[in-house]
């Protein structure tokens, strides 16, 4: 893609974002990333990215921008930059709980919008994005899913469940490095010492995810092939649920839903 994209906030989810377009090969020189501490992006810099502190300087260079600052920044810095948008410009929204509605509210000319859920992962080119849109063409839609699927895969939701996208894909990161933290310290217990640990636990996350990736199959499948009758993994498991593993999840994903959808 031969596209000048601006990035309008350098903090992690920016990072993230710009490391993997550079990892899958996207021209430094036509990456702009801005940030008021613009010393904490010296090593884009080095890389000959574009870094900023004029938000509106990259809003205006830009063909595609992508805002992915904290939520109570967004309407103020949507009015800073709104001057700087014209209608030919991609308006790509990485901002959890702000609507395509309210984004266009913000603008005085009317760009076409699109709400992306990215995760961490996008910095090794392995996120889930979720992509939502309002009224774009076929054409911009493929656009904006070509830069995230430089960053790992995609998908195209409805925006009403944007912020179950949110707490899935870019909350469950979270989710899924505290299981592998607990899997390592019980590695420890039982005689690995802490790289080692590590090492398995995350190669064993890693491969049961393939296992469904690759398959299709549902995970209770795979779980079926590694339980055998008075089987240590079946023990293991019992045990887990007696003491309310899928619960406490399943209950943790919809606290954090309910606290994004106040």
């Amino acid at each position: 893609m031969n596209k000048k994209i601006a990035i309008i906030g350098g903090g992690n989810l920016g990072q993230a974002i710009a490391s993997g377009l550079l990892a899958e090969g996207f021209t430094p020189s036509n990456l702009t990333i801005t940030r008021q501490k613009v010393e904490l992006l010296q090593a884009f810099e080095d890389k000959k990215v574009n870094v900023l502190t004029d938000n509106k300087q990259a809003v205006k260079q830009a063909e595609i921008v992508i805002v992915a600052v904290k939520p109570y920044q967004i309407s103020n810095v949507l009015k800073e930059i709104s001057s700087e948008f014209t209608k030919d410009k991609l308006l790509i929204s990485a901002v959890s709980d702000f609507s395509i509605e309210s984004i266009l509210n913000e603008l005085t000319e009317k760009p076409t919008v699109f709400r992306v859920m990215p995760n961490t992962a996008s910095s090794v080119n392995e996120s889930m994005t979720c992509i939502a849109t309002n009224k774009a063409s076929e054409q911009e839609t493929e656009t904006v899913k070509s830069i995230f699927n430089a960053l790992g895969t995609t998908v195209v939701i409805n925006e009403q469940l944007m912020a179950a996208a949110t707490v899935l894909g870019a909350c469950g990161i979270a989710y899924v490095l505290r299981f592998i933290r607990g899997m390592i310290q019980g590695g420890i217990e039982i005689g690995f010492d802490a790289k080692t640990a590590t090492q398995i636990a995350t190669q064993t996350v890693k491969g049961a995810s393939e296992l469904l990736l690759q398959k299709g199959n549902h995970p209770e499948a795979e779980i079926d092939k590694v339980t055998t009758p008075k089987g240590c993994t079946i023990a293991g498991l019992n045990e887990m649920e007696h003491q309310g593993f899928s619960s406490a999840l399943i209950k943790g994903i919809k606290t954090s839903y309910s606290n994004i959808s106040k």
